[in-house]
């Protein structure tokens, strides 16, 4: 379903010192982005961001950026964000520039908005990212439009030029995870792991914590069985 229009989302996003806007400026050099240099982890289609605000907190010893197309998506991460850190939201114009202070407090998460299809203009091999997270991404079920998926061949030959780790990727259809096992085999990754029923394994994602999506949970309520894998590029 295609998110509303939000006419406060550019606008707040703007002002955000966590969102960057020229995410092209940074390639090859996205270490300088944050204030400390750590290990870089991505979210691709962060969606609403209830995933990354959660998983950025938990792990602050991580930097992570999190990728989405919309506007109106990127809003809701910055909002998520902020709800998960406690920074209260005001209409009122010197609270406003006090919100904008304390979100410097989320020193290792930056937001950007970009065309995930045109991924390499935004990052390169001196990027070393560590881990591509792919959550519930659109499973475009027409045959002419499988291209457009986050797990094409096409995409993962894109993320093999930059990515020194491994794919955490869930999804709830069943055609698209078939495929990807496919696509994966195809582009040179290793399957290291893989569940079709992801609510039933203990420790799938290596001593991490599953943190459920938005998504994942209106999924599980309805008893649909969550896939999952863990890949590596070989």
């Amino acid at each position: 379903m295609r998110m509303k229009f939000k006419p406060w989302a550019r606008k707040e996003l703007e002002t955000s010192p966590f969102y960057i806007d020229n995410p092209q400026n940074y390639k090859n050099n996205w270490k300088t982005a944050f204030e400390k240099e750590q290990n870089l982890y991505i979210e691709l289609g962060c969606g609403k961001g209830n995933f990354i605000a959660k998983l950025s907190k938990l792990n602050l010893d991580k930097n992570f950026i999190a990728i989405d197309l919309v506007d109106a998506m990127l809003g809701m991460t910055k909002r998520s964000v902020e709800a998960e850190y406690g920074i209260r939201k005001s209409t009122d114009a010197e609270e406003i520039e006090n919100e904008i202070e304390k979100q410097k407090v989320v020193k290792n998460l930056k937001i950007t908005r970009y065309d995930i299809s045109r991924i390499q203009d935004i990052f390169g091999k001196k990027d070393e990212i560590k881990r591509i997270y792919i959550n519930f991404c659109n499973p475009w079920p027409r045959g002419k439009h499988h291209k457009k998926r986050l797990t094409h061949e096409r995409q993962l030959k894109q993320y093999k030029e930059f990515l020194k780790g491994e794919i955490f990727f869930k999804t709830d259809d069943d055609s698209l995870f078939e495929d990807t096992l496919k696509y994966m085999e195809r582009s040179g990754y290793k399957i290291e792991k893989l569940t079709y029923d992801l609510a039933n394994e203990i420790d799938f994602w290596n001593g991490e914590e599953n943190i459920e999506t938005e998504h994942e949970k209106m999924f599980k309520k309805q008893g649909i069985k969550i896939k999952a894998l863990i890949a590596v590029s070989i």
